[in-house]
């Protein structure tokens, strides 16, 4: 059932071969889920669309890596209050160009198929499947849009071609302790699965591996037709609760030609050799350590990368500005990421990552944090270790992060010491689209 295709030393050959399919293929990104693990930072916006990484929304990493594969044909199923994260599609991605059949189709749930919402991962492409016919794809490719990560969907399409699947599975290894979040496959010598559990309490090991599983991340190809008939015999199913991982996958299995694809094959710009990026910045705790390993000198996620860029909505600001050079009134900055429309004010930002619009006055500090856009911290402020959401206002003289017992009573701490603070809980009132 394999195909012989051009090579990957052939990179003429293979970069048609790969542009063919990509340009045949349609992509339908999942962005409808609240993410509740991220507490209040997810009370007025989805998970898709919290921001990450200074300047960008997590959505972002996702879009760009269709826009970098050639994959421009782009629907968003949302749900989950998506004013924030349409609002960002709208005026951060209208670059795509009609007249060359780009487009990205904002999908919220219409009840099309019937009375209900989105029911679940499977039932959220079924109800769709009326906008993915009218695209006629060869291919339809199936993501998350909550994860930060880089990936060249072109070569995990080429070798769901060469494989004559039905259906490729992207994966990765994950240690062990750590599996029973994913859905965790098994193959055979030709990558083909031989066994999909969703979230298993006690997950299978990897032959020669005994601490490692083979993790799914959510990614899936498909051929259109064959995808098609399965969502119309699930919605069918009484018995299914209409989820890839928990219904489709695990029937598709024993019966289908199903293959793994390994993310180390198509991800793209670690650095310095390591391992393959990938974060689920699901919990405050892992939102918090992915936004500041940014900061380091080196971090493992290369945002200055200009071959495999990340798109995003590009407001108009001013730079960054730091004024006042007193020995106790210093405007400075170290070991951190600063953002477009920012001020430092004679204030001290150590370990940090600001997005725009903060404005920090004199003789404040922050360190190891992340504040969020349009957050004015007041003067003598001292913020450590602390997550503080858009639209917040720290008055003069407040200390977060320092005594965690007294932070518990206003604010949300988290299992490993972040201190997540939104204007609720500061009593302030703001308009809810963020």
């Amino acid at each position: 059932m394999q195909k012989e295709l051009p090579s990957p030393d052939h990179s003429a050959s293979f970069g048609r071969f790969v542009s063919h399919l990509t340009r045949g293929t349609y992509a339908m990104v999942l962005a409808g889920g609240r993410g509740s693990r991220l507490m209040q930072l997810t009370d007025w916006r989805a998970k898709p669309a919290v921001p990450f990484g200074g300047k960008f929304r997590i959505i972002d990493f996702t879009l760009s890596n269709c826009v970098n594969s050639g994959i421009r044909r782009i629907g968003v199923a949302t749900q989950y209050k998506a004013q924030s994260l349409i609002r960002h599609i709208q005026r951060g991605w209208s670059f795509l160009d009609g007249r060359f059949d780009e487009h990205i189709d904002l999908l919220p749930a219409q009840q099309q198929t019937g009375d209900n919402w989105y029911q679940g991962t499977a039932d959220a492409v079924f109800q769709n499947l009326d906008v993915i016919r009218h695209n006629h794809p060869s291919h339809v490719l199936l993501l998350s849009g909550d994860h930060i990560y880089k990936m060249d969907y072109g070569r995990l399409l080429a070798q769901h071609v060469q494989n004559g699947a039905e259906l490729t599975v992207a994966c990765m290894e994950v240690p062990l302790d750590e599996a029973s979040a994913f859905g965790v496959m098994a193959v055979d010598d030709n990558q083909r699965v031989v066994s999909f559990v969703e979230k298993p309490e006690t997950p299978p090991c990897i032959p020669g591996k005994p601490n490692v599983a083979l993790a799914s991340m959510g990614v899936y190809v498909f051929n259109a037709e064959f995808l098609f008939d399965e969502l119309i015999r699930d919605c069918d199913d009484d018995g299914s609760s209409h989820d890839f991982g928990k219904d489709l996958i695990p029937r598709l299995v024993p019966r289908n030609r199903v293959f793994a694809h390994n993310f180390a094959d198509s991800c793209v710009g670690p650095s310095n050799g390591g391992k393959p990026y990938w974060r689920d910045v699901g919990t405050i705790d892992a939102y918090w350590e992915a936004n500041i390993e940014l900061t380091k000198v080196t971090p493992e996620l290369n945002v200055y990368d200009e071959v495999w860029p990340i798109w995003t909505h590009q407001e108009q600001l001013p730079p960054a500005k730091f004024v006042f050079d007193d020995d106790d009134r210093r405007g400075m900055a170290v070991d951190s990421l600063v953002s477009g429309g920012d001020i430092i004010s004679g204030a001290a930002v150590r370990r940090s990552l600001l997005f725009s619009r903060v404005h920090i006055h004199s003789f404040a500090e922050v360190e190891d944090s992340v504040i969020l856009p349009d957050v004015d911290i007041g003067r003598s402020a001292r913020l450590r270790k602390v997550v503080i959401d858009k639209h917040c206002r720290i008055a003069p003289g407040t200390r977060i992060g320092f005594d965690l017992e007294e932070d518990r009573r206003r604010y949300h701490v988290s299992a490993n010491g972040v201190t997540l603070v939104t204007p609720e809980m500061l009593g302030q009132t703001h308009h809810h689209i963020r």
